[in-house]
C-alpha cells in the first residue's frame, strides 16, 4: 500500500512525455517574454526541458517562476477490466490531419496540399501525442491516389 508521504516521490519518477517538455518550454517562453528570465537562462532552461526525463526535472526549471511547477503531476489512472490501466485524460485530434483528409477528397490542387498536410500532420502528432494518425495516413493515401489517377486518365 503507498501511503501519502511516498506518492510525491514516485510521481516524481514518471516520465515525461513530449506534450509535458512542450507545455513547460511555453511556461519558460511566457517568463521570458515577461523579462522575467533572462536570454542565457531561457536558453539554458528550454535546453533542459528538451533533455528532461521525469516530471521531477521538469518541475525544477519553472519552480522559481510565479507560475509555480509547470509540470502537472500524471493524469489519473483509471483501472478497467478490458484495458487494464489506461489514462483518463483526453488528447485532442491534429487539425493538420482533419484539414488533409478533407482536401484529399478535393480533386485537383487541393490533393497536393493533403500531401503537404499529412506530412506535417504526422510530423506534429509523433511530437505532440495528439490523435490523428489514421486521418493523416489516409489523407496522404487519398490524395496520392486520387492525383495518380488524374495523371492517368489527362495521359
Amino acid at each position: 500500500m503507498v501511503t501519502h508521504h511516498s506518492a510525491s516521490p514516485l510521481v516524481s519518477r514518471v516520465r515525461a512525455s513530449d506534450a509535458d517538455r512542450e507545455h513547460v518550454i511555453g511556461v519558460l517562453r511566457e517568463a521570458f517574454a515577461e523579462g522575467r528570465l533572462t536570454t542565457g537562462e531561457h536558453i539554458a532552461r528550454v535546453g533542459q526541458a528538451y533533455t528532461a526525463r521525469t516530471y521531477a526535472e521538469l518541475a525544477t526549471l519553472s519552480a522559481d517562476l510565479p507560475a509555480g511547477s509547470s509540470a502537472s503531476p500524471p493524469a489519473p489512472w483509471s483501472s478497467t477490466s478490458a484495458a487494464g490501466l489506461a489514462p483518463t485524460t483526453y488528447r485532442r485530434t491534429n487539425s493538420l490531419a482533419v484539414a488533409a483528409l478533407v482536401c484529399s477528397v478535393i480533386p485537383g490542387l487541393p490533393q497536393l496540399a493533403a500531401i503537404v498536410l499529412s506530412i506535417g500532420a504526422l510530423r506534429q502528432i509523433r511530437r505532440t501525442s495528439e490523435r490523428g494518425t489514421a486521418l493523416a495516413v489516409a489523407g496522404l493515401v487519398f490524395a496520392t491516389l486520387g492525383l495518380l489517377l488524374t495523371v492517368l486518365l489527362v495521359h
